[in-house]
């Protein structure tokens, strides 16, 4: 059958479809009803929907073909949406029903969604145009949802935008997941900081995540809290915060003020006026009271400009207490105030900057001139300083100007004046204010006359001379010329002064002087010459001395005779030393050579020479450098005999019986350097490289030598120390014989002796040592006693000693190696065993189990007391740790005891350890099973040990003995 849907008025309405994405309604399958598979093929471009069991439409994309199951093998009926109608044809012929829908219903398609322009905190989400069909021609409305998930994988969405479609309100499903990732940004603006705790000098602040001040950053870093230290007890602080990562900064919170604890600190005292002028102030001010000395302050001068407005402006952060405010305005007002950074501003100081300097009046001129009288006028200055208010001065001067006086004939602020009873036919001067032009008339000034000779003023030094020449208001020039033939005069001064000090003259040296005037109208001529003679001085630079070697501790030093400045010299002076700053004065006379000793070999010196007459010491002539020559080094000292030699070799043994171990201080080489040293001991010497020790062997044991060195250069041998006198030591002892007195599993008792007594002395220790793990011997007792005891060794393990006797002689040799051995340990202690009674007359004993010794196994051997017997019995040996005990009596007491033994492998020894505490018990007749813990068993009445029991016995007691006689030993030795 064909079926074509055609369009009707309702929904399709069909069986359940078998698709896996389409769940297949359950009640309409079972297996009473017969049943039949119907297809529904969709179209491609088209839309399935299905009405599901619990009423929610699902809607299936074309091309595809949906199962249907017909619940009883008859085509169901069909529900098409609006304007389909259904037609069914044979298609095939079978007695199958195949079902085709072909629907028409609008269909709804979303595409790929594409997002861009990804930034930190935004994207750019976009798709396709929605694709809408439908046989009536009409377009259905459609809205579109955007969900939006920020988890990852198990977040959930969220709707933030309308995008997948709906269409005639049926919803369309959404479109495939597209993932993105957004940019990193700086941090978000944290939250203002809060404060956690307070006192007078610090604040500590916590923070998760514009005002006109100046905020310093205190802090960076990754904690989210900080304290700040160093601040004023009630004092107000302002704080902001931002966060900072790789990206960048955010902004900042918002302000917050914290205030510290205690009193209000004082006030900053208002700044002082040091100076003004006309664009600058220089204001002071003082330090806090409340600040300590060692606190940093740092001040902030803000000042008021009332032409700008009433804001102050910060002109000055810094720890001076002073500064100089300049690019001001002249005679303008200016407020200030100071404050230190953690306290409120200071007072205002009100101060105001000067008026500048005027300028001069301009264009003066002079009209209305009678015999008496004429009329000055004049212009403002260009600049009037600053100053609104300008005062102006006429002043007038009669004749010549050098001779006359000024004299002030106006001021006021008036720009004209009269100036009236003037004296006709006369020339008077004018002039404005004081930097006005001069109105001037002057006659003509003849050059000056001849001028008295230069005299001196005090006494004439031997380098200099001071000299004075007219009064007059002129200028001068003063000539000097030496006496000597050919020389020229030269001007040696030019000024307005009547006086003048020559200097750089010569001593004893007789000068020409002659001085003249001038004015403006030239120079006149010249006064008569004056001869004048220097005093005489101390005499010049000494020539270098020359110095001549003796040996290396003496010198000559000679020098020339000097020819003085006007004055027979009186002595020499020579100053000798190692370097400028240690000269001293070592010769004063009049000789011309001096001899110094005392010298050191090979070392520097200097000297230098100087003159002295009368009149004073002359200069120091230059300084001579002198080295002295090399020589045989000085005498050995700190030569003496040590117990341990300095550089020992391994090869050569040393012993102070036969071996001395020579030291001794390197003397000064005395300019060449020191190349072996010999030793004198009785006939024979002995010669050592340039070290400062050395081992003199092959001696006689406990004889006295006497010893002397020396020391030697390429200059030759030095002188032989002082005799030193040492003696040998005896032979150090033999070492003695070792011996083990005790041995026990964990222990060795070692004792050591001489086989002749001789030998033995009280001042004899020994030094016992014993080889570890490593094959090395270790000191393990070093006294003077005859015996030690080793604890905490291993059982059954080898030791091996050696020992060693030291006495005065020294230290002797070791002696051969000793090997000891432990014994093997016992089994421990058992503890009492337990003992349950059994059904009947029977009992179980139970004990505790040993693990085995280095690999021995460990027996048990139990044994009973009970009945009539007076001594144990041995019931059980063996390896188990329980025994059951029959045939025993009713009420009667009964004691069991055990004890452990260790079958040793190696040597098929028995070793039994010590019996365990003995439980008691009484059988009696219960049908309860009893558990009894005492401290001594016994066993059943009448019963007789085995042979093997007996043996066991026999062999236990002999064991026991065994370690009570060695335990004994060892408490005797």
């Amino acid at each position: 059958m064909f079926v074509t849907m055609m369009m009707m008025d309702q929904m399709l309405d069909l069986p359940p479809p078998l698709s896996n994405e389409v769940p297949m309604m359950h009640h309409m399958i079972n297996g009473d009803a017969p049943q039949q598979v119907i297809l529904v093929q969709v179209n491609p471009g088209e839309t399935f929907t299905i009405r599901t069991e619990d009423g929610a439409l699902q809607c299936i994309q074309g091309p595809a073909e949906v199962p249907m199951m017909s619940p009883n093998g008859s085509i169901p009926p069909i529900h098409v949406p609006p304007g389909y109608v259904s037609q069914v044809t044979d298609r095939n012929g079978s007695g199958q029903c195949q079902l085709y829908c072909e629907t028409k219903c609008e269909s709804v398609i979303v595409l790929t969604l594409q997002v861009s322009n990804v930034q930190s905190r935004s994207a750019l989400v976009s798709w396709t145009s929605v694709s809408v069909s439908g046989s009536s021609g009409r377009v259905p409305s459609c809205s579109y949802e955007l969900q939006l998930k920020d988890k990852g994988r198990d977040g959930k969405y969220k709707v933030v935008y309308r995008v997948s479609t709906v269409c005639n309100s049926m919803k369309g499903p959404s479109s495939d997941a597209r993932a993105f990732t957004t940019h990193s940004a700086p941090p978000d603006t944290p939250l203002p900081p809060r404060l956690s705790h307070r006192t007078k000098s610090s604040l500590t602040l916590q923070w998760k995540g514009k005002k006109n001040s100046i905020f310093r950053e205190y802090y960076v870093g990754h904690q989210r809290h900080c304290k700040v230290m160093g601040l004023c007890p009630a004092v107000g602080y302002t704080f902001r915060v931002a966060a900072l990562n790789d990206i960048g900064t955010s902004g900042f919170s918002t302000e917050v003020v914290f205030n510290t604890t205690g009193s209000l600190p004082q006030t900053s005292l208002p700044p002082r006026l040091a100076q003004a002028g006309p664009s600058w102030v220089t204001l002071e001010w003082t330090r806090p009271n409340s600040c300590s000395n060692e606190e940093v302050v740092t001040y902030t001068l803000e000042m008021q400009d009332e032409t700008k407005g009433l804001d102050f402006q910060a002109v000055y952060s810094g720890l001076e207490l002073n500064r100089k405010v300049e690019t001001l305005k002249r005679n303008t007002q200016y407020k200030f105030r100071v404050s230190e950074w953690r306290s409120a501003p200071s007072s205002l100081l009100v101060c105001k900057t000067t008026p500048d300097r005027p300028g001069p009046p301009v264009n003066p001129a002079v009209n209305a001139v009678t015999y008496h009288s004429f009329c000055v006028t004049w212009e403002p200055p260009q600049d009037d300083g600053g100053s609104g208010d300008l005062t102006y001065v006429l002043e007038i001067s009669e004749g010549n100007l050098e001779e006359s006086q000024w004299v002030t004939l106006y001021r006021g602020p008036e720009r004209k004046h009269l100036c009236e009873d003037l004296k006709p036919a006369t020339s008077y001067s004018l002039r404005l204010s004081c930097c006005s032009d001069d109105l001037t008339v002057r006659t003509h000034i003849p050059p000056p006359g001849r001028c008295q000779p230069p005299s001196t003023v005090g006494n004439v030094k031997h380098k200099e001379m001071t000299l004075q020449w007219g009064d007059e208001n002129v200028e001068f020039s003063l000539e000097m010329c030496a006496m000597e033939e050919g020389s020229e005069p030269t001007e040696v001064y030019c000024g307005s002064k009547t006086e003048c000090t020559v200097g750089n003259l010569l001593p004893g040296t007789t000068y020409r002087f002659q001085v003249r005037a001038a004015n403006s109208a030239g120079y006149g001529p010249y006064s008569e010459s004056v001869e004048i003679s220097t005093a005489a001085g101390p005499p010049g630079q000494c020539s270098p001395p020359a110095i001549n070697v003796r040996s290396h501790t003496c010198a000559d030093v000679t020098w020339e005779n000097k020819v003085s400045s006007g004055i027979d010299i009186s002595e020499y002076r020579l100053d000798w030393g190692r370097d400028l700053d240690s000269l001293e004065l070592v010769y004063s006379g009049m000789e011309t050579c001096f001899q110094i000793s005392n010298l050191e070999a090979s070392a520097d010196y200097c000297c230098r020479l100087q003159a002295v007459n009368q009149a004073g010491a002359g200069p120091y002539s230059d300084l001579v450098m002198y080295r002295t020559p090399a020589a045989a080094p000085d005498v050995v000292s700190g030569f003496c005999c040590v117990d341990h030699p300095l550089n020992p070799t391994d090869n050569e043994p040393f012993s102070h019986s036969t071996c001395l171990a020579l030291t001794w201080d390197e003397p000064h080489c005395n300019g060449a350097e020191i190349t072996s040293y010999c030793i004198s001991i009785g006939d024979r010497i002995f010669t050592t490289r340039n070290e400062t020790c050395h081992i003199i062997r092959d001696l006689l044991p406990d004889s006295e030598y006497s010893l002397q060195i020396r020391a030697e250069n390429e200059m030759g041998p030095g002188p032989f120390s002082q005799i030193l006198t040492v003696r040998t030591r005896p032979l150090p002892p033999s070492p003695p014989r070792l011996e083990c007195a005790a041995v026990g599993p964990q222990s060795l008792k070692l004792r050591w002796g001489f086989s002749s007594r001789s030998q033995l002395t009280d001042d004899t220790t020994y030094t016992l040592q014993m080889e570890n793990r490593n094959q090395r011997f270790v000191v393990v007792y070093r006294g003077s006693s005859h015996t030690f005891k080793l604890q905490r060794l291993s059982e059954s393990s080898q030791y091996r000693f050696r020992i060693q006797a030291v006495s005065e002689a020294g230290e002797g040799p070791f002696s051969e190696t000793y090997t000891f051995s432990t014994t093997k340990s016992l089994p421990q202690t058992l503890k009492a065993p337990r003992v349950v009674q059994l059904e009947g007359n029977a009992c179980e004993v139970t004990w505790e189990s040993i693990p085995p010794m280095r690999g021995d196994r460990i027996s048990y051997v139990l044994q009973v007391l009970g009945g009539r017997d007076s001594d144990y019995k041995q019931v059980y040996k063996g390896d188990e740790t329980s025994f059951q005990l029959s045939g025993l009596q009713w009420n009667t007491d009964y004691r069991v005891r055990v004890f452990a033994c260790r079958r040793c492998v190696d040597t098929l020894q028995e070793l039994c350890g010590s019996f365990s505490p003995s439980a008691h018990f009484n059988l009696r007749r219960s049908d309860a099973t009893l558990a009894v813990e005492a401290d001594i068993t016994r066993v059943p009445m009448g019963k007789t040990l085995t042979d093997e029991q007996f043996a066991g016995l026999i062999v236990f007691g002999v064991a026991s003995l065994s370690v009570l006689m060695a335990f004994l030993l060892q408490l005797l030795i």
